[in-house]
């Protein structure tokens, strides 16, 4: 069977004080979809190489908040026109319940969990998925909690859907289609956080599913 893969970046923060300086209101996970990832590695590749040798000097690694607006542009534009899909659920911290509040770890799990149980129901990745990669980027250094979010993915798509699904953490530089889904993630927390829709608009065509988690 054919593999399709599932790249997951997040943007915004998971911490609930809402008072306190650079805290976000909304946190957003984005899984970016494709059958084939080839594609989506060369328009990271091409956009990093457009970019000034002094900023070439960063290992390969595109991180959107610090690239310059045409560089995004570009990046985003040229991604529209690839084969994929894009499905984000956001966060409003504001209306979580307090008990999930505590245990920040087992939300980002519950979240992730129900974006890739989307995915699976609706056949984003075709009708008799083949293998599901999943790629997410590491964000938590521990070894404990990274195995726990696999093992949970893991476990979710085998008790419900009955199928394998393999589910690695690597970085941006490890894995290219990571920095891709880093400035989805990015566009569509600005259009959330900010109300500035301008890069959201560049990817809307591709974005299947964009719903609250709790409306």
């Amino acid at each position: 069977m054919a593999k399709s893969y599932v790249f997951l970046d997040e943007s915004g923060d998971l911490g609930f004080d809402l008072d306190k300086k650079r805290t976000s209101r909304f946190f957003v996970i984005t899984f970016l979809c494709c059958a084939n990832k080839k594609p989506i590695e060369k328009v990271v590749s091409k956009c990093h190489s457009e970019l000034k040798k002094q900023h070439q000097m960063r290992g390969g690694t595109l991180h959107c908040y610090r690239e310059k607006p045409i560089t995004r542009q570009r990046l985003l534009t040229r991604l529209a026109e690839k084969d994929c899909s894009i499905m984000t659920v956001f966060l409003d911290k504001s209306r979580v319940y307090t008990k999930l509040q505590d245990e920040k770890d087992v939300l980002y799990n519950y979240v992730t969990n129900i974006l890739l149980d989307r995915i699976i129901t609706k056949q984003l990745l075709g009708p008799g998925v083949g293998d599901i990669h999943l790629v997410a980027s590491r964000k938590e250094t521990s070894k404990f909690l990274n195995e726990n979010f696999k093992e949970y993915l893991r476990s979710r798509a085998k008790v419900k859907h009955r199928i394998d699904i393999v589910v690695e953490i690597k970085t941006p530089h490890e894995e290219k289609s990571l920095q891709a889904v880093d400035f989805v993630s990015w566009a569509i927390f600005r259009k959330q956080e900010y109300g500035d829709a301008s890069h959201y608009e560049l990817i809307k065509s591709k974005i299947v599913e964009e719903n609250p988690l709790f409306p």
